[in-house]
C-alpha cells in the first residue's frame, strides 16, 4: 500500500513554537506546501543535527512558501526543554507538533508499536492536503534538509505543470520534460 495521495487525517496537535505554546490543525496545513518531518525522540543523537540542518534551510524553505512541522512522540513541554538545553534545537523557528498519542505517526504510517515511536519519515504534503512524496528510513541514518527541499520544489512545479516531469537531480530553473510518444527510448 502507498501513501501517495493519501489525504491526512483531520487532526490537532499541540506545538512549541517561538518561545510558546500553540495548536496545528489540518486547517493550518491546508493552502500551503508543508513537511512533516518525524523523528524518534527529543534528547537523542541523530535527531538534533536532523533538526539543525532542517532550521539551517528554513527560510529556503518558508521562500518556497512550505511550512515544516516537526513531529515526535514528546509533549510540548518537552520540546520546549530541548529547545532551551540545546544550542542546536534553539535555533528552530519552525511548529514542533507533540504527538504523545502517535496519532499523525499511525495516519502516516511511521509509527513503530515495538519502540513506541515514530520512525524517521519526511511526507511532502500539497496544498489540498495529500502526500505527494516521502520517505521512511531507518532510525539510524540522518535525513538532508537540501534534498528534502529538492523534492519540495519538484513537487511543486509538477503540481503547477501537470504536462511536465522533473528528472533526477532537478532544481528551479533546470530543463524538465514534457513526455511524448517521441521520447519513448530516447532518454
Amino acid at each position: 500500500m502507498t501513501l501517495l495521495n493519501h489525504e491526512i487525517t483531520d487532526f490537532t496537535a499541540d506545538a512549541y513554537l517561538n518561545n510558546d505554546f500553540t495548536q496545528v490543525s489540518k486547517k493550518d496545513i491546508l493552502g500551503h506546501w508543508s513537511v512533516f518531518f518525524f523523528y524518534p525522540a527529543d534528547f537523542t543523537f541523530v535527531c538534533p543535527t536532523e533538526l539543525e540542518d532542517l532550521a539551517d534551510h528554513y527560510d529556503e524553505f518558508k521562500k518556497a512558501g512550505c511550512e515544516i512541522y516537526s513531529v515526535s512522540h514528546d509533549t510540548q513541554y518537552v520540546h520546549k526543554a530541548w529547545h532551551e538545553a540545546n544550542d542546536k534545537i534553539s535555533k528552530i523557528q519552525f511548529p514542533m507538533l507533540a504527538d504523545p498519542t502517535a496519532r499523525l505517526a499511525k495516519d502516516l504510517d511511521t509509527y513503530n508499536e515495538e519502540l513506541g515511536q515514530a520512525e524517521r519519515g519526511d511526507f511532502i504534503i500539497n496544498p489540498d492536503g495529500k502526500v505527494v512524496a516521502y520517505e521512511v528510513i531507518s532510525s539510524n541514518v540522518g535525513r538532508n534538509a537540501e534534498e528534502i527541499l529538492r523534492r519540495v520544489q519538484a513537487s511543486q512545479f509538477v503540481y503547477e505543470h501537470g504536462d511536465q516531469v522533473c528528472p533526477a537531480k532537478w532544481t528551479p530553473g533546470e530543463e524538465t520534460i514534457e513526455p511524448s510518444l517521441d521520447l519513448v527510448g530516447q532518454l
